[in-house]
Formats: structure tokens, C-alpha cells, sequence
């Protein structure tokens, strides 16, 4: 297993992404609440590349006391990529879609080392 440089921890703010490429490999590494994921930048659902979608929060319905909707708000602790070709969306921390827990990206192992983030491959 190798581990390829991605970048310097300060050049990730939060919420912030690279995506990396080795050959015909895509990586996409992001950095929430402080920790790094890594998934393939490929969409399990048509292979779009997920990890240049948009980054927001899960969209919540929001009921009254009588279970009627209320409206939509985005999620404050459940943040979604969201692929540019179809709209599917994954949880960035876990890699799974949250209409079905069995669909997930596929992930790589990120490792800090003296300021430095790496990806395993």
C-alpha cells in the first residue's frame, strides 16, 4: 500500500476538499468537524464524479405537534456530498446514501503525519 501526499493540514479549512488523481484514480479528501475523510470520486449510482458535487447539510422536514410538514430546513449535524450528474447524495463521514444504508462509496484511509495529510492506496 502506498500512501500519496495530498497536502498540508492548514491549506484544509473546514468543510474544504482536493481531489487527487493517480492515473485513472480519483480521491476525493475532505475535512469535517476537524477530521479527514477519503472516498473514490465515483458515484455508486452512474459513476458521476461525486466528489466535485455540492457540500450541504441533509434536507430535514420539519413537523408540528400534529405531524404536518412545517417545511424544510438543512441538517446542522449531518453534512451530504451531493453528486453534479443525478443529485445522489452520500454522508461525507460515513459514505452512505440515506435512503439506503447498503449503497456507500467507496473509502481510503487518511493519515496526519507532522502536518502533512496522506491518502492510502
Amino acid at each position: 500500500m502506498a500512501e500519496l501526499f495530498v497536502g498540508k493540514e492548514t491549506e484544509f479549512g473546514e468543510r474544504d476538499r482536493k481531489i487527487i488523481a493517480q492515473g485513472e484514480l480519483e480521491i476525493g479528501i475532505f475535512r469535517l468537524d476537524g477530521q479527514f475523510y477519503a472516498w473514490e470520486n465515483n458515484c455508486v449510482h452512474q459513476g458521476g464524479p461525486i466528489c466535485q458535487g455540492k457540500i450541504l447539510g441533509r434536507v430535514e422536514e420539519i413537523l408540528g405537534p400534529d405531524k404536518t410538514s412545517k417545511g424544510l430546513k438543512f441538517s446542522e449535524t449531518d453534512t451530504h456530498i451531493v453528486c453534479p450528474w443525478h443529485g445522489y447524495e452520500y454522508n461525507i463521514k460515513t459514505g452512505r446514501h440515506p435512503g439506503d444504508r447498503n449503497v456507500r462509496l467507496k473509502p481510503y484511509e487518511v493519515k496526519v503525519k507532522n502536518g502533512d495529510v496522506y491518502v492510502v492506496v
